[in-house]
């Protein structure tokens, strides 16, 4: 997935205005700085939840947990390309995280019919959950505001999060990685404000099986 990345990256740089790359460095820096976003980490319980999957069934995470460990992982959206790499990087991993009794949830504030769309372009066979709202990614302490500057670098991408989100409050959860066990306490965490800072699918199952 790094190697993805650094390729994209490289091609975004070539392609993107110095000046809206400076918007967006500018924008994650204020982040990291912020108390926003910090997340929760290892030892705290992670909040029980029930949400909508990409056919609108709703998943409650305890009822997942009765059969094994959990890997949380928060997204920004089908529109975010770091996102649908790193979910399709999990997509070749889940024998791997089958076999180690676990399940694999990802979790967005987009609405169930975009979630769908993104399952479906991503050919997904796990959990694909909608936390319209951000409700659930507000108790893992996840939620940061968009400044309006980047809000106008979006818009001008032609990335429509209102309509993706059914929400007009330019809010997005920091990408973050969690492995849950049983009792719900949170054994790993990984989470960055800088979204092209994700760890490596195949380190987290690695992690997922030392436990």
């Amino acid at each position: 997935m790094r190697e993805q990345y650094n390729e994209y990256i490289a091609k975004f740089k070539e392609k993107t205005p110095q000046e809206m790359q400076d918007k967006m460095g500018k924008a994650i820096t204020e982040l990291e700085n912020s108390e926003d976003g910090k997340g929760l980490r290892v030892g705290d319980k992670a909040p029980d939840f029930t949400l909508p999957d990409a056919t609108g069934k709703e998943v409650k995470l305890s009822d997942i947990l009765d059969k094994g460990p959990v890997i949380l992982t928060f997204y920004r959206g089908g529109w975010c390309p770091y996102c649908n790499m790193e979910l399709r990087a999990y997509q070749q991993l889940m024998e791997d995280i089958k076999a180690a009794g676990a399940e694999l949830v990802a979790v967005s504030p987009q609405t169930p019919d975009a979630s769908l769309s993104t399952k479906e372009k991503n050919e997904l066979d796990y959990f694909v959950l909608s936390d319209e709202g951000n409700k659930v990614a507000d108790e893992f302490k996840l939620v940061y505001k968009l400044p309006p500057y980047l809000v106008d670098i979006y818009k001008e991408k032609g990335l429509d999060l209102e309509k993706a989100n059914d929400s007009d409050s330019w809010t997005l959860p920091v990408s973050a990685t969690y492995i849950i066990q049983q009792d719900g306490t949170i054994a790993y965490e990984y989470t960055k404000a800088d979204y092209k800072d994700r760890v490596e699918p195949s380190e987290v199952i690695e992690k997922l099986k030392a436990l």
